[in-house]
């Protein structure tokens, strides 16, 4: 995989088209999207439901494969890599957070997190473990380690979402709807979490229906009709 210089966007599309055949025709979900995002930026994605926003993430994580146009995240083509390797880079590159959460009710919290290490095969079992360890404690959930997700509320299991997400270091986050599950008070800590990553170095990207949330990212991506119609930067908070 090339490694791709400290100017270059770490995620860049180009022309980037998807239809899906349905019993009524064709259906065009992306229509020649370019987009560039740079390592470091807070980036959301707005748009109404059917607006092709979903259809996009699905692009930039590598889930779905775009028709025509080139897909480029941290450096690789992504049209170029097979499924197996397609799942490995994944693993590597990206932590995706879902607005359910998404984590195994029958592993414990920290369990949940050390699988993206599992499943790359990163570090021993004790060196997995610290580092759950770790990110529970970074998460303010330390005490939570060996309990099931079931026993936690819901902001705490997004934060533990985001431990996983965080576990083998990806340069990409790219959370769903992330804060749609949560009430305001607890969707604004989880926000603020966002911040602090990318004020890190992590890129994140979130797809959002809240405008005052997307106002607040350091860029508002806006799709509509399968198409980005407009790209806001954001001026920091004072």
């Amino acid at each position: 995989m090339t490694v791709p210089s400290t100017s270059e966007a770490l995620i860049s599309l180009d022309n980037v088209v998807k239809e899906y055949e349905t019993a009524a025709g064709a259906y065009v979900a992306l229509r020649g999207i370019n987009l560039r995002i740079d390592r470091g930026e807070f980036v959301a994605i707005v748009g109404k439901s059917g607006s092709g926003k979903s259809t996009l993430i699905n692009m930039i994580t590598g889930i779905d494969r775009s028709t025509s146009g080139v897909v480029r995240v941290a450096g690789v083509d992504l049209g170029g890599l097979s499924e197996g390797k397609l799942a490995v880079w994944r693993g590597r590159t990206i932590g995706i957070i879902f607005q359910f959460f998404q984590l195994l009710p029958t592993l414990t919290v920290a369990e949940n997190v050390m699988l993206p290490m599992d499943f790359c095969n990163i570090g021993t079992a004790r060196e997995r473990r610290s580092r759950a360890a770790a990110l529970l404690e970074r998460m303010d959930l330390s005490e939570q380690a060996d309990k099931l997700p079931a026993a936690l509320s819901g902001g705490q299991q997004q934060r533990v979402a985001i431990a996983r997400a965080l576990a083998n270091d990806p340069p990409l986050l790219v959370a769903d709807e992330p804060t749609g599950n949560l009430d305001s008070r607890t969707a604004d800590s989880i926000f603020h979490l966002f911040e602090q990553l990318a004020e890190q170095g992590k890129t994140v990207v979130m797809v959002t229906h809240d405008n005052d949330l997307s106002s607040r990212a350091g860029r508002a991506v806006v799709v509509a009709d399968g198409q980005i119609v407009s790209s806001s930067v954001h001026a920091p908070a004072a």
